[in-house]
């Protein structure tokens, strides 16, 4: 899906199903998308989307049961992460991937001190002495803006507010440079400043390492500020996706535009009532056969309720999954999809 440099991670039709006693839930329907070293990708959608539970399929970090990978390839530096066993995954979470989880409170384990929780993936991942990963826990403290580094890794989560606990997870996850690393909200506890200090820390490391990076967030105003590219995700699968420039500019799907649409603003052409997206996303007991935005969309007509649109490349780097032409206004004619 990219034409650059060789993907560091790349997903194609991953399908995730949650086996539940009510029946089954389908919240992966055939995600795919390729990130590359360097590279940002951010990833919008309303909760319930499928945007963490897509990178958690990928990581094996879903319990299993409920959760049931049933279909798709997941490849890392062109490895089959599917076909790793425990003691590679193990290597590769928090060694070469790094992933910052949305509720730092539940992340972290109550009953060790955070320095405890720093040092261990310094030791086992890059082979420090207790010491030399001491040091190192500490100054990765420092970097995202905790005082008195030093003395704080004795002390344990539930003394650390919500921000400083969101603070240790991103230390966490950036401890041993990863090559790739998801962030899963990670600001959202956060005051603006460091906020703002997290991101510039963070493209520090994409430019000094390399590190792609996959941002999940609903702030579209921060997407469009540090992304290359966006993942716009509805019903667990991708229904719009391009650079960043020409998806804000330029969005093809009626859901993009909705979003885009519900952003606030106290001047200019939207400074009104909140808008918001009318009904609620679906179910998702069964895969979709339809496309899945229907009951919500002001231009559906008959074709998307029969078929489920494919990704459908609409111009160079930018797909749209639906059959209504938002250039045209009218039905759409036909587009080559994605390979």
């Amino acid at each position: 899906m990219l034409d650059g440099p060789a993907p560091v991670l790349d997903v194609t039709d991953l399908k995730t199903v949650f086996r539940t006693r009510d029946g089954a839930v389908h919240a992966v329907n055939g995600v795919s998308f390729s990130i590359a070293p360097g590279e940002l990708l951010g990833v919008v959608g309303e909760s319930g989307s499928g945007k963490s539970v897509t990178m958690m399929s990928l990581m094996g970090l879903l319990p299993s049961p409920p959760a049931e990978i049933v279909g798709g390839s997941v490849l890392f530096q062109g490895r089959d992460v599917r076909a790793m066993t425990e003691a590679e995954m193990r290597s590769l979470r928090g060694g070469e991937i790094g992933f910052i989880f949305q509720d730092p409170m539940t992340s972290l384990n109550p009953v060790f001190t955070v320095g405890y929780q720093l040092i261990e993936p310094l030791r086992v991942h890059l082979g420090l002495s207790r010491r030399d990963a001491r040091v190192r826990a500490a100054e990765l403290l420092r970097l995202v803006g905790i005082p008195d580094a030093t003395s704080r890794l004795e002390d344990y989560p539930h003394q650390f507010s919500g921000g400083m606990r969101q603070r240790v997870m991103i230390a966490m996850a950036l401890s041993c440079d990863p090559k790739v690393l998801i962030a899963d909200e990670p600001t959202t506890a956060l005051d603006v400043t460091i906020q703002a200090q997290i991101l510039e820390l963070v493209r520090e490391l994409r430019a000094k390492l390399g590190m792609g990076i996959i941002w999940i967030t609903h702030d579209l105003g921060l997407v469009a500020g540090i992304a290359d590219r966006v993942m716009v995700m509805y019903a667990g699968q991708v229904v719009e996706h391009g650079a960043v420039d020409a998806l804000f500019t330029d969005p093809r799907h009626p859901y993009t535009r909705a979003l885009l649409a519900t952003r606030p603003s106290v001047t200019g052409p939207r400074a009104h009532r909140l808008r918001t997206i009318e009904g609620q996303p679906p179910h998702m007991r069964a895969a979709p056969r339809s496309c899945p935005f229907v009951p919500r969309c002001a231009h559906a007509f008959d074709r998307c309720r029969a078929e489920n649109p494919p990704r459908m490349r609409v111009a160079t780097g930018h797909d749209v999954a639906c059959w209504w032409d938002a250039t045209t206004g009218q039905p759409r004619a036909g587009d080559p999809p994605l390979a």
